[in-house]
C-alpha cells in the first residue's frame, strides 16, 4: 500500500518514529520524510539507520512555513508530533494549545494545500472526558481534524485520527522510571497502587495507525481495544522480572491524573461501530445549519457504559509480565541487569 510512495511524519524522531521506520524501511515504499525540531536525534536517527530512504528536515509543527518547505510530493503523513507529559502540559497549558491544537491546524493546512492523500492525526485516551491540559489540547485536536476534514473532500485529502492508551517503554512513560529506579537501587514511586492504565506496545500503537490508514473514513476517529493494569502490579512485575526488592513508595496522584483512563466515552459508545479488536467513532458531518440543533436534534444518547480501563480486561502479574517480555528492550534491560 505504500509503495512508491513518500511517507511524512511529524514528530517523527519519538519512539513512534523509530518504530514505524523499523517497520518499512526495508520494505518497497519510496521514501520516509522524519519532520522533527530536535536536530540532535534526527542526528542520532541518521547514524543507527543510515539509510536513503529516510529524509531529515527541521521544523516545527507551530510554523507553517516549515512544514510546507516538507509537504512537497508526500503522499501521506502520520502526525505524531505532540506534547505529552502530563504535568508539564498543566504548568505550561498555552504551549500544549500551540502545538497540539494550532500545530495539528497547521499540518492540515498545509497537507491540503499540498494535495496529501491521507492524514492520520494520533490522539490519546486522555482526550476522553479530559481533566488536563494535555488530555483538553488533544481533545481539541481531534476537534479541529473532524472539523478540517468536512472542509475538502476526502478524495483529495482524507483526514482521520487514532486514539490509543499507554504505549509500553515509550520516552517519558512509567516503565523506564521504575526501571532506573529499579537499577539504582532506589524506592519504586507509585502515585497510587489501584490506578489502572491501558497498555499496549509500539507496535501496537503502529497498528492502529496502519489499520485507521486502510479502514477509516474521513474525520473518523478509530480505537483499538487494550488491556489495562493496576500501577502497583506494574511495579510488581517488574521487580518480579528483575529479581529485586526495592520498596514501593506511593507518592499520591500527579498534577491532573485521573484514577482510571477512557478510551470510548458513553456518548461515543452510542454511535461506535465495533469492529473486532477496534472501534470506529464516525464524525457528525452535519453542517451548521441551527434547526437540526435547535429543533430536530439527534437520536437520544443511550444508556451505553464508556469503555475505561476499569472494565475492560485487567491483567493479572503474571500477564503483565508475558508482555513486558515482548519488547525487546525488556529483555535487553534485564539481560545487561543480569549480566552485572
Amino acid at each position: 500500500m505504500f509503495k512508491n510512495k513518500t511517507l511524512l511524519i511529524t514528530g517523527g524522531t519519538g519512539s513512534f518514529g523509530n518504530v514505524v521506520l523499523e517497520k518499512f524501511l526495508n520494505t518497497d515504499i519510496k521514501e520516509i520524510r522524519i519532520f522533527s525540531r530536535d536536530e540532535k536525534k534526527q542526528d542520532d536517527m541518521r547514524r543507527n539507520y543510515q539509510n536513503d530512504k529516510i529524509k531529515y528536515y527541521i521544523g516545527d509543527v507551530r510554523d507553517i512555513s516549515s512544514i510546507r518547505n516538507a509537504m512537497h510530493n508526500v503522499d501521506f503523513i502520520f502526525h505524531a508530533a505532540a506534547l505529552k507529559q502530563v504535568p508539564s502540559c498543566e504548568f505550561f497549558p498555552i504551549e500544549a494549545v500551540k502545538t497540539n491544537i494550532i500545530g495539528t491546524d497547521n499540518v492540515l493546512t498545509a497537507s491540503i494545500e499540498a494535495g496529501v492523500r491521507k492524514v492520520i492525526c494520533l490522539s490519546t485516551d486522555k482526550a476522553a472526558y479530559p481533566v488536563n491540559a494535555m488530555g483538553i489540547s488533544k481533545a481539541l485536536m481531534e476537534k479541529t481534524f473532524i472539523a478540517k476534514s468536512r472542509t475538502v473532500s476526502s478524495e483529495r485529502t482524507l483526514i482521520c485520527g487514532t486514539r490509543y492508551g499507554n504505549v509500553m517503554a515509550s520516552r517519558g512513560s512509567v516503565i523506564p522510571l521504575f526501571i532506573e529506579q529499579i537499577k539504582t537501587g532506589q524506592p519504586i514511586t507509585v502515585t497510587d497502587p489501584k490506578m489502572t492504565r491501558f497498555i499496549m506496545s509500539l507496535d501496537d500503537a503502529v497498528d492502529l495507525v496502519l489499520y485507521a490508514f486502510e479502514n477509516a473514513e474521513t474525520g473518523d476517529i478509530m480505537v483499538q481495544k487494550s488491556p489495562s493494569c493496576y500501577i502497583g502490579d506494574l511495579a510488581q512485575a517488574l521487580k518480579e522480572l528483575f529479581k529485586v526488592d526495592n520498596d514501593v513508595k506511593v507518592i499520591g496522584t500527579r498534577h491532573g491524573e485521573k484514577k482510571y483512563e477512557v478510551l470510548l466515552t458513553k456518548e461515543e459508545a452510542a454511535k461506535a461501530i465495533d469492529r473486532g479488536d477496534f472501534y470506529r467513532i464516525p464524525a457528525d458531518n452535519r453542517d451548521l445549519n441551527y434547526e437540526k440543533y435547535l429543533e430536530q436534534g439527534s437520536p437520544k444518547i443511550t444508556l451505553t457504559d464508556e469503555y475505561n480501563s476499569n472494565n475492560t480486561k485487567i491483567l493479572t502479574v503474571g500477564e503483565i509480565k508475558e508482555r513486558l517480555l515482548s519488547l525487546n528492550e525488556i529483555r535487553e534491560e534485564i539481560q545487561n541487569w543480569e549480566a552485572k
